[in-house]
């Protein structure tokens, strides 16, 4: 027996179908889309790039990379001479229970010797070290060749951010990754292919 097909009643029901998919559709994007991270986290926590180029010896230049300071010093060839000269008195001058990445386990703990990027948290507490580069005695170091001083504990650091001795902060202070795209250029938080 053959049955007569009612095509009123078939193309009402594929247009609901259709209506009804594209309805989905339409909710569907708002949801899958919130478990996405937003632009703002995303740049929270994403390589920054930063521009040094205005930077004269002796100055500091101060960014941010994941809610973090990131201090960047041109450092002076005085800075650089003394270096080997404060060993004796620090708690790890070869960076060897230090977080940084490979490239900067040297005396100057960066890539180039005349530029130090660090991150600008006492490893003590968490305090925010102050630069200051005058290699004068200061009160809190009669021997004083320029660094970091936390003023919350008195952690002392060196222009490469390793610790003096006596500091209440166990370690230096924690070098980023990071790579050069420049001269006076990097990206903090990427490091250059093939480095670990």
């Amino acid at each position: 027996m053959t049955e007569k097909v009612n095509a009123n009643r078939r193309n009402l029901l594929i247009a609901t179908s259709v209506v009804g998919a594209i309805g989905v559709g339409f909710a569907a994007v708002p949801f899958i889309k919130s478990w996405l991270p937003s632009e703002r986290a995303k740049a929270a926590g994403g390589p920054v790039e930063a521009d040094f180029s205005k930077l004269e010896a002796g100055q500091m230049l101060q960014v941010s990379w994941r809610g973090q300071p990131i201090f960047i010093v041109h450092r002076t060839p005085e800075q650089l001479a003394v270096l080997p000269e404060l060993n004796p008195r620090l708690k790890d001058p070869l960076s060897e229970h230090s977080i940084q990445p490979p490239f900067a386990k040297n005396i100057h703990r960066s890539l180039k010797p005349e530029y130090w990027i660090g991150v600008g948290i006492c490893t003590h507490l968490g305090c925010s070290p102050k630069y200051i580069p005058e290699m004068v005695p200061q009160p809190f170091d009669e021997q004083w060749k320029g660094g970091f001083y936390c003023p919350c504990h008195n952690s002392r650091f060196d222009v490469a951010g390793r610790v003096f001795k006596g500091s209440p902060a166990g370690t230096n202070l924690v070098v980023p990754p990071y790579m050069y795209v420049g001269e006076t250029k990097v990206i903090i938080g990427q490091l250059a292919e093939g480095e670990a």
